[in-house]
This record gives structure tokens, C-alpha cells and sequence, in this order.
């Protein structure tokens, strides 16, 4: 059951993208237990199956599909079916996304550069661009999952300029649609503990220990933490929030 009126999710639908594990699966999960059908999206078909078992756990209805949302067709395809199963979208999190590893910008392979470029920031913006019809129709909000990189700087140049790129997407089309019932967001968030970290840590105590030393709060986030905020920037608690890249770091771009 929703947790307040501001917070009523009921009879609406939601998307969500890169849902096979991690932010995405958590940010599924809390739009479900609001009590919105939610529509997961994942070229990790086994995990978005998972996932979408996890949602009808909690009394909401699940449907998964499989979609690169590098590819126009396939994005389309999975708004498509949103709209076949249940009718309507009203809320969009665009959270799918590929980490770089540590090569500086002149040893970086041209082929890992679009590949980052195109899953991090062209898969958002064919995200954004197919849901926005959908939900005008009724009203609702798309956030888009950026990340601490989209506001500072640090040595990954593939990864900071897609995600710089995400935060300005998220503000041009916010202003652009900022007269209708449309609400277009981001959330940054810091380190937080998902296998994306693992990969960066390759699982060693030593390598998350460096990466924890790095937040002022002396932990990582966790994905909970990051859907919570994509659900409030999602309802009428944040209606006067619009183009805001809003930051989850624990403290670490203060």
C-alpha cells in the first residue's frame, strides 16, 4: 500500500531500464511497493525476469522485456509493449548505464568511447525521446540516472562526458516540456554497493576499502537509497522539482 497520498502510485505504470539488478532492480521494486505496475527493461534477460518475479512478490503486476536501449527499434518495441499490457505510462527511470575502466584519455580505445557514449547517454536520450509522448498523456515524471561524474570531474573522460551529457539532457528537455503535466529529473548518485562496484573493485576488501575512504560518510550508498529518491522525485512530494540534477553521494561532491 502506498505510504502517504503524496506517495500514491496506484493505477500507474512505470518504466524502468537497466532493472536486471543493482539501482535499477531497487528502484522497481520501490515504484511495486507504492503500488504501480512496473515495466522492467534489461538486456540481461534471466536478471530482468528475476526482477519482474520480484515485483509480483509485492501485489503489483510485472512485465520484463528484453531491450538494448542503444538501439531505437528496441526501445520503441519495449514502450510498445508497456502500452499493450497495461495501457498508459506515467513514470520513466532511465537508469541503464556501462562503467570505463582506468585508461586516460589518449590510451582510450575510439570503440570503448562509443560504446559508453552510446549506452550511457544515447540510450537516455532514445529513453526520454519515446516515453515523453507516452506520458504527456496523462501526466508524470521521467527521471534520468546520472551520476556524481555528471557534475565534477575525475579520470575517466568516456564516462564523465556521457554523464555530463545526461544532466544537460535532462535539463533542456526538462525546460522544454516544463508548461505540461511533465516532470524531467535526474538523480547523481555516489559510490554505491552494486556489482557495477565489484567490477571497479574487482571484488577485493583492499579495492572497496579505497573506494569507501572516498565518501565522507564512511560507507558506500546502497541501491535502496538511490530508488528512494527516484520514487520522491516521481511524486507529488517533489512537484515543484524540475531539471534538478539531484546529488546522493554522501557527502562526496560537498
Amino acid at each position: 500500500m502506498p505510504t502517504s497520498e503524496k506517495f500514491d502510485f496506484e493505477d500507474t505504470v512505470a518504466f524502468v531500464s537497466g532493472a536486471a539488478g543493482g539501482i535499477g532492480r531497487a528502484t522497481a521494486l520501490a515504484f511495486a511497493r507504492e503500488g504501480a505496475d512496473v515495466v522492467v527493461a534489461d538486456i540481461d534477460e534471466a536478471g530482468n525476469e528475476e526482477t519482474a518475479d520480484l515485483i509480483e512478490e509485492t501485489g503489483s503486476r510485472a512485465l520484463a522485456v528484453t531491450c538494448d536501449l542503444r538501439k531505437s527499434n528496441d526501445v520503441q518495441a519495449a514502450l510498445d509493449a508497456a502500452i499493450e499490457e497495461f495501457g498508459r505510462l506515467d513514470y520513466a527511470c532511465n537508469n541503464a548505464g556501462v562503467e570505463q575502466g582506468p585508461e586516460k584519455t589518449a590510451n582510450l580505445d575510439e570503440d570503448e568511447w562509443d560504446r559508453i557514449i552510446d549506452t550511457d547517454l544515447r540510450g537516455v536520450f532514445l529513453s526520454v525521446k519515446y516515453e515523453i509522448p507516452h506520458i504527456l498523456e496523462q501526466g508524470g515524471a521521467i527521471v534520468n540516472v546520472a551520476s556524481g561524474a555528471g557534475i565534477r570531474g575525475f579520470p575517466e573522460a568516456a564516462y564523465v562526458a556521457a554523464k555530463h551529457g545526461v544532466v544537460g539532457l535532462t535539463k533542456s528537455a526538462a525546460l522544454e516540456y516544463a508548461d505540461t503535466d511533465l516532470r524531467i529529473n535526474a538523480v547523481c548518485p555516489g559510490i554505491v554497493d552494486t556489482s557495477m562496484m565489484d567490477r571497479v573493485t574487482d571484488n577485493r576488501e583492499g579495492g572497496r576499502q579505497a573506494v569507501i575512504n572516498q565518501e565522507p560518510i564512511g560507507r558506500m550508498g546502497t541501491p535502496e537509497e538511490i530508488a528512494d529518491t527516484v520514487v520522491w522525485l516521481c511524486s507529488d512530494a517533489a512537484s515543484f522539482v524540475l531539471g534538478h540534477p539531484m546529488v546522493v553521494d554522501g557527502g562526496q561532491t560537498v
